[in-house]
């Protein structure tokens, strides 16, 4: 959805995603508080996908509330190449054997094992551009929106 409505932007996103394997997932307790996880995510198919191993935390998270986000693995050092990039969404377990083998075949990740398909309501990226942090958002059904601002700003320009 986010490549149909905003390629470009998506483009960056997957890119980001897709410099490191390993990212950070916010899950939801079953008392409500966050739960933070690692976690290898991975763009195939067109969609983001979620693997987990069998009776993790966040298996059980996701199942009891599929609301999740994922802040992609910044790399070494802190210039932040690419930006900071976050999604968020809802996770849909895949249980299609056929769909769980394709992803299985390509992948080859240790089994047994769990597979959501992203469905994402939110994709942010952050980064520096000249004196400026710049915020790009997409919501579904909404244009992308971009911020600029500096620490001397009054309030934010909205783009």
């Amino acid at each position: 959805m986010v490549r149909a409505a905003v390629p470009e932007f998506a483009g960056r996103v997957r890119e980001r995603f897709g410099s490191y394997r390993h990212h950070v997932l916010a899950t939801l307790r079953k008392d409500g508080a966050p739960r933070l996880t690692g976690l290898e995510a991975d763009f195939r198919y067109g969609e983001l996908w979620l693997g987990m191993m069998v009776g993790s935390r966040k298996v059980l998270d996701l199942r009891r509330d599929p609301r999740f986000s994922l802040h992609a693995n910044p790399g070494p050092g802190a210039d932040l190449s690419g930006g900071d990039i976050r999604v968020s969404g809802r996770a849909v377990e895949a249980t299609d054997p056929q769909v769980v083998a394709r992803y299985a075949a390509a992948v080859k990740p240790p089994e047994p094992f769990h597979l959501f398909r992203a469905e994402l309501t939110e994709a942010v990226r952050t980064y520096v551009e000249d004196s400026y942090v710049v915020v790009e958002s997409w919501v579904p059904g909404r244009p992308l929106r971009t911020v600029r601002r500096t620490s001397d700003d009054a309030a934010p320009r909205v783009e």
